[in-house]
This record gives structure tokens, sequence and C-alpha cells, in this order.
């Protein structure tokens, strides 16, 4: 049985970033890494890794942990609503 796209894509779990709030990406896990591209409002985002980084206080509260969204493209834990305070990916290499 060959698996189509549509099937794959719908594997992977996302979780909406806060609502009202427009997200920065940034290139590595902390605040002083580059901004690659800003999220719009309640924008879904997988979560392939996790990773500790600089502190943020967000929507969602205060973190280390950054989510790793896309190749080489991390947000702050404190705007993706998770429905955890830890970590709920495996930790990034």
């Amino acid at each position: 049985m060959v698996l189509g796209s549509a099937s794959v894509a719908s594997a992977v779990t996302t979780y909406a970033t806060a609502p009202g709030v427009r997200v920065n990406v940034r290139s590595g896990p902390g605040t002083n890494y580059t901004i690659t591209r800003t999220l719009v409002e309640n924008t879904r985002v997988p979560i392939f890794c996790q990773t500790p980084g600089t502190t943020v206080s967000g929507y969602y509260g205060t973190t280390n942990i950054w989510d790793n969204i896309d190749n080489g493209e991390y947000v702050s834990d404190a705007y993706v609503n998770t429905g955890s305070d830890g970590y709920i990916a495996d930790r990034c290499a």
C-alpha cells in the first residue's frame, strides 16, 4: 500500500500559536538569533524537536524551551499552545 501525500501530511501534529500575537521565527533557539520571518496570528506549527535557549516570557508563560518548526527555524514555546509547561517532543540534536 502506498501512502498519498495527504496521509503523510496529516500525520504531523501541529500546535496553535498565541491568539492576537504575531510570533517571530528565529534562526536559532534564542532572542539573539536573526528573525527569519514572522507568523501571523493563530498560525498552526509543527514541532519537530525542542531545545533549551533564551528564557522568554510570553502568552503561555515563561520558558527557555524553543520549538524547531522547520529546518533552521525556531519559535519560543512561550507562544505555542502545546498544553504543557515542559518538553513535548524529542530534544534537538
